[in-house]
């Protein structure tokens, strides 16, 4: 089990790809951090374009401090060996980035076009501190309507065919590391993506590792995340999704979703199979279904969704359909609940432990409570995810349709308060156990420290 980037790298190790006898293109690396190459790297991006390689090598800088327009691509290779790094210039970023409505997301950059390879041992640094000092001391939530404190997307590509990123290292996005629009054939293999705070007082909020919209035909394998939000998100009208080998740690878990914020909005996420993830040190859960509810919120569907072979450590549920999003009452959500429609979703092989968040609950369903909400054909097979100090585990289930598989108690039960009250009182149990049998995993003695 990798620790770290480095053990990650040795258990899953990236080659470049050769350049095929592509004709080579190079520009003028910056020669400190205030020397802005954005026009020379626009320029090198159209040199390359139909049929060349654009080569970034190691040890040289390429600093963008302007927002770039780079669509309209046909077979184009970035060989990234070096480090491109976008300035913080947080008052000419929030005035002159690209913008998406969807949850007001503003971007660095948009790529666009057919048939683009992005690869290399390089990394697109994104210097996120100062965006997550700054927001924090703002309103502090993406989803907060009076949010004006807009932070860009490290990497956005729209109306693509054929994006293949590879081996890239994705570090201290302000916001979401990667947003996909209007899309389709999307492969991401051997990527990192880390977000990490030098301010322990400071979350880098919502740097999630990859949302999804109006996209389909995604593949991602083989992938090492260390942030702070979902490791895996896709949003509205995403479909034909695959997850292979994911290291999540620090993350609000495999979700689907959120979907549903807007009146209006029909929004849809089908036939998506996730497997052989690992979930450690985290919020919410390892596998998250998020679907909004309220009385300006819209309709829609999850369907077919398969996660399969689940490592949980420490994350606070092992499983959470959540269908109170977001941060609603009890009683408006009652009043108002949500029109998303659940249906055929799988959970199959989980194992490990709890935070201990909430007692010896170890996995919460709730389907909406609208009479005519369908949350039909959910199951739990071989789930055997333990709360962390020995108790015995309990799932919650509210608005099922059918019997998912497991012993499951509603959430105003005297059964399953007893379980969310029961709080650790003694050090947490050691993970020492490989889930598959497969030797994926190594046994360790002692509690589990990832760095």
């Amino acid at each position: 089990m990798p620790r770290d980037i480095s053990g990650f790298r040795k258990k899953h190790p990236y080659k470049p790809p050769k350049h095929e006898h592509r004709k080579i293109i190079k520009i003028r690396p910056s020669i400190d951090h205030q020397d802005d190459v954005s026009e020379d790297f626009e320029r090198g991006v159209r040199q390359a374009d139909r049929g060349s390689t654009l080569y970034l090598p190691q040890g040289q800088t390429f600093v963008i401090g302007k927002a770039l327009d780079l669509t309209g691509l046909n077979d184009i290779h970035i060989h990234l060996d070096g480090e491109i790094r976008f300035t913080d210039d947080v008052e000419y970023w929030q005035k002159n980035a690209w913008y998406h409505p969807f949850q007001k997301s503003i971007m660095f950059w948009k790529w666009g076009g057919q048939d683009i390879k992005i690869y290399g041992s390089g990394v697109i640094e994104g210097q996120g501190q100062r965006w997550w000092d700054e927001f924090e001391a703002g309103t502090g939530s993406i989803l907060n309507p009076d949010n004006k404190y807009y932070r860009p997307i490290l990497f956005y590509a729209e109306n693509t065919t054929n994006l293949d990123v590879s081996g890239i290292h994705l570090k201290d996005s302000p916001c979401w590391n990667n947003f996909i629009v209007s899309s389709k054939n999307i492969t991401y293999t051997d990527v990192v993506a880390t977000a990490l705070s030098n301010n322990g007082s400071i979350i880098p909020k919502n740097t999630d590792f990859m949302n999804t919209m109006n996209t389909s035909t995604v593949r991602i394998e083989r992938t090492w995340v260390n942030i702070d939000d979902d490791c895996f998100s896709p949003k509205p009208n995403s479909s034909d999704l695959y997850v292979n080998t994911m290291y999540c740690n620090g993350t609000h878990g495999q979700s689907m979703g959120s979907l549903g914020q807007y009146k209006g909005e029909v929004s849809n996420v089908h036939d998506v199979h996730i497997e052989n993830v690992w979930m450690m040190n985290g919020d919410y859960s390892g596998a998250r279904i998020k679907v909004w509810a309220g009385n300006e919120t819209g309709t829609g569907f999850v369907n077919n969704v398969t996660f399969k072979n689940f490592w949980v450590a420490r994350m606070d549920y092992g499983i959470f359909l959540d269908s109170c999003y977001f941060n609603i009452s009890a009683e408006e959500c009652n009043a108002h609940p949500s029109g998303m429609q659940i249906t055929n979703i799988h959970f199959e092989n989980f194992t490990g432990y709890t935070s201990g968040v909430y007692g010896n609950a170890v996995a919460r369903l709730s389907c909406s409570a609208a009479e005519d909400a369908v949350c039909a054909n959910i199951t739990l097979r071989n789930f055997d995810v333990k709360p962390p100090c020995g108790g015995e585990p309990v799932v919650i289930c509210d608005g099922m349709h059918d019997d998912v598989g497991v012993d499951c108690v509603p959430y105003e039960s005297d059964e399953a308060q007893v379980a969310l009250e029961a709080k650790c009182k003694t050090p947490l149990v050691p993970i020492d156990t490989d889930p598959w049998g497969s030797g994926l995993i190594d046994k360790k003695n002692g509690a589990f420290h990832p760095q």
